[in-house]
């Protein structure tokens, strides 16, 4: 009965993802829609895993125009899995996770980096919450990151390393990116949501990839921290899919950032949400959460939520 019920949890949530965007649309005044498409592929330079690798240990291979990273070197992926023949996936089996880089625009001043996780129940990764996200907080002067983390037949356990990983690469170039090594945030939406507390509960510091497979080998780059100093919940919480997590003990010694918590008036898991900031905030964690009038799960980009947001980790980055 538990299996079916949560076949069904993450079916709902898949149509709610890619049918949200289009159905949240209140008659409010001040709703926008959401920001023009990114620049095309071809304009946007692929560093493959090699690439990275060299990245983390040359400076001299680095640039700041748009582009994709790979996040592991090839062949040295912890917890590869073989996918089932004959399975309808979003990513093919011979997927490689990676962050696409949304710079800053030219002459602004640059407050920190923000790792963007969309959500899609772990089946797909939203459009609507990732680029036009990234786009948004570009122009309050956040170097911004979308991370393609994997899917199923993944779990969000392989997916939080992925976003670790994105972390760890991001600081060991805060310089670089122009940025305090520490003002670095991750935001999620839903699923993506679920699993920026996945990794911060479980897979942050110094954590590697031997935690999930043992035949992984630790590179320079995993002496690197995967701390995040702000966290935003996007109508998501802290838990497993469908299902928020309240474990006040369990927050209360996992030493988690600030969280924001963003939904909307007509969300369906409003209660989870909730209960969930409620447990947080009894942990000692501050918590700051927001809810916008009139909108419902996956709005994405759209609400007017990126200046609250901004004020929100400028206070906490101090800048």
């Amino acid at each position: 009965m538990n299996s079916i019920m949560n076949i069904v949890a993450c079916l709902l949530l898949v149509i709610m993802f890619l049918s949200g965007c289009s159905s949240n649309n209140p008659t409010s005044a001040g709703n926008s829609s959401a920001p023009e498409e990114t620049a095309p592929a071809s304009s946007i330079e692929t560093i493959t895993p090699e690439k990275s690798k060299e990245a983390n240990m040359d400076d001299t291979e680095f640039n700041l125009q748009e582009q994709v990273i790979y996040l592991w070197e090839e062949g040295n992926i912890p917890a590869t899995t073989i996918y089932p023949e004959n399975g309808d996936y979003f990513d093919p089996p011979d997927f490689l996770p990676n962050m696409e880089y949304f710079p800053v625009k030219e002459g602004a001043d640059v407050k920190g980096a923000v790792l963007i996780c969309a959500g899609g129940a772990f089946q797909v990764r939203s459009d609507g919450e990732g680029a036009p996200v990234a786009e948004g907080l570009n122009e309050l002067g956040y170097q911004c990151f979308v991370v393609n983390y994997r899917l199923r037949p993944y779990t969000q356990e392989e997916g939080a390393l992925d976003l670790a990983r994105a972390v760890r690469f991001v600081r060991s170039h805060a310089e670089d990116y122009g940025i305090d090594e520490e003002d670095i945030a991750v935001i999620g939406f839903s699923a993506g949501g679920i699993l920026c507390g996945e990794m911060l509960l479980n897979y942050d510091g110094l954590v590697d990839g031997t935690v999930l497979d043992p035949n992984y080998v630790p590179d320079e780059l995993d002496k690197v921290s995967a701390d995040a100093s702000a966290v935003s919940m996007i109508y998501s919480f802290y838990g497993r899919l469908s299902v928020a997590s309240t474990d006040i003990e369990k927050f209360a010694v996992s030493d988690l950032p600030p969280t924001y918590f963003l939904y909307g008036s007509k969300e369906v898991f409003s209660s989870q949400i909730e209960a969930c900031a409620d447990a947080v905030q009894q942990a000692g964690v501050p918590v700051e959460s927001r809810i916008l009038e009139g909108w419902q799960h996956g709005f994405g980009a759209m609400g007017d939520w990126f200046a609250d947001l901004d004020a929100w980790l400028t206070g906490i980055w101090g800048n």
